[in-house]
């Protein structure tokens, strides 16, 4: 491969000339093309990318700092919060002033509503400045947690704030507000999917960085099929290697020291099968040479696509993908609430009643996903080429009054193999652990959905599902069902507690089970839990489990 030419699919969608690389990746060879791979993606900055070889989430060590911040207790903090923000911020001050002051429960009400549009006006303005180096701690902490006058609160909810950690120590993807906008900002997350998801042929860094993120996607699935690949021909170089061992292992022959017996009979036989287990050896390596081949050509459509970003401006912070993400993260937060729930949209002691482990910190959501993989250990996993990837989702931290979480994608439109999912967590909630369970129970159905594409009314967890529900004539939204009965598998049936229909307990044991430690647990419990188990073990030993 002496000039790499970018792939004829994306050159198409460019609409330009073929770019040559600069790079010379013909010189590169299969020890180091990870690390180039790896080299790209870090030129992009992009947080999205997976590492598969991570098996699960990390305990959390630490919840809550010792020392309690002084950003709240600063006189200056509402002011800095408001100062720069134009007209949005006065009639926010207004509105609120209003509302703070007024005694008759109708006027109040007035004002109440008004503050919800004027609220999400002025945080669109606050939003596009996470980016920016100069932008204070005080703006971040108000569109983090919707604190926008410290006095709303009482000393104690201040000081639970006050100590919540302000940095991601453990690496997962799990954000605040401030944080996510701010790799919106910086291209390192792409804007979430909407239905207006075409860009303007006239914005050229937009339509670079979604080409970049689909060539991105193209690489992460080569990289996926190549490293599968290499660790089936490692298998097979190992099980040669093994049946040459016990083809050399010999006997001592009785009656004549230091002779050794014949071959026997076993070790012909696998002499003669080593042609067939050679051959097939050698169609792994094509296969190996032909996937590096796909892995270097996508590379170098990264490489091309990453200098188009850095010509066309893609440095700059990505504001009109702010506006458009902001946008969507105030209908996460209508979504989070409900119709029916509360959308005041700022902190105050009035509403606010959660607990140190009920609020919806960083640290508590990370150890509520870490307890659902612990009982449902395929809870973040997908299927591709019969290899199950465990993939997280981003999780959106919304601060609001809600109780819903819910999935807003279940992966990347451009890289449905190994890019994240999209979940959102509301951080006031009256139970933490339902909100996260709805959210993964959304996320599980909506992969299983788009896995089984057309047929999945007839296929897999939801074509059982829906079979069972049509089967019982019930009436309502069959994915709100779902998410009901994902929260008494894991909250009530994990416990050895029978509360789902047998039919169901049947196809979310198969389809999503319980990990070994529960299992084991929950077959002397019941005699159904005993059968379940001897389903496991009928498909064990009939290769279709």
């Amino acid at each position: 491969m002496d000039d790499a030419i970018i792939d004829p699919e994306l050159a198409a969608l460019l609409d330009d000339t073929p770019v040559e690389i600069t790079n010379d990746s013909s010189a590169m060879g299969h020890s180091n093309l990870f690390a180039s791979s790896v080299e790209a993606s870090s030129e992009s900055e992009k947080e999205g990318n997976v590492d598969l070889s991570v098996t699960s989430f990390a305990p959390v060590e630490k919840f809550f700092e010792d020392k309690p911040s002084k950003i709240y207790d600063s006189p200056d903090y509402y002011k800095k919060v408001l100062t720069g923000e134009g007209d949005s911020s006065n009639r926010l001050h207004g509105l609120l002033s209003k509302y703070l002051s007024c005694k008759d429960p109708k006027d109040r009400g007035i004002f109440r509503q008004q503050i919800i549009s004027a609220y999400w006006d002025f945080m669109s303005s606050v939003a596009l400045k996470m980016s920016s180096p100069s932008c204070c701690a005080e703006k971040k902490a108000a569109l983090r947690y919707a604190l926008l006058l410290p006095s709303l609160l009482t000393e104690e909810q201040k000081t639970l704030f006050a100590t919540i950690i302000e940095k991601n120590v453990s690496g997962e993807p799990v954000y605040y507000l401030d944080e996510w906008f701010e790799s919106i900002a910086k291209g390192r997350i792409n804007p979430s999917s909407t239905d207006e998801v075409k860009t303007s042929r006239k914005d050229d860094s937009a339509r670079f960085v979604q080409l970049l993120s689909k060539a991105e996607g193209k690489l992460q699935s080569a990289e996926n099929l190549l490293r599968a690949k290499s660790s089936e021909r490692l298998r097979a170089e190992d099980d040669i290697r093994k049946r040459l061992d016990s083809i050399f292992q010999h006997e001592s022959l009785a009656g004549f020291s230091g002779v050794r017996a014949g071959f026997t009979e076993m070790q012909k036989r696998a002499m003669g099968d080593l042609s067939e287990h050679l051959k097939k050896l050698m169609s792994l390596d094509k296969e190996l040479n032909g996937f590096i081949d796909d892995c270097r050509t996508a590379e170098a459509d990264v490489r091309v696509l990453q200098q188009k970003v850095n010509s066309s401006g893609g440095g700059q912070a990505n504001l009109s993908g702010v506006s458009a993400e902001f946008d969507t993260i105030r209908q996460m937060a209508k979504m989070t609430c409900g119709r029916q729930g509360n959308h005041f949209p700022v902190l105050t002691r009035e509403y606010f009643h959660s607990s140190q482990r009920e609020i919806g910190t960083r640290e508590n959501v990370l150890e509520t996903l870490r307890w659902i993989e612990s009982v449902d250990v395929e809870a973040y996993c997908r299927v591709y080429k019969s290899q199950l990837n465990r993939i997280p989702p981003f999780v959106i931290l919304i601060p609001s009054y809600g109780d819903i979480g819910f999935c807003w994608e279940p992966f990347d439109r451009y890289n449905r193999v190994t890019s994240r999912g999209r979940i959102a967590v509301p951080m006031y909630a009256k139970s933490l652990k339902v909100a996260v369970l709805s959210a993964v129970a959304d996320l599980r159905w909506q992969v299983a959905k788009e896995k089984a594409s057309y047929y999945w009314m007839e296929e897999g967890l939801t074509g059982n599902y829906y079979q069972w529900f049509q089967s019982k004539k019930l009436k309502g939204d069959l994915k709100e069902y779902f998410i009901n009965d994902y929260l008494l598998w894991m909250l009530k049936e994990s416990e050895g507690i029978q509360k789902l229909d047998k039919e169901v307990r049947g196809i979310f044991w198969r389809y999503m089970p319980f990990s070994k430690e529960v299992k084991e647990k929950l077959k002397p419990r019941a005699l159904v839990y005993q059968e379940l188990c001897q389903r496991d073990l009928n498909r064990e030993m009939s290769d279709g489990y």
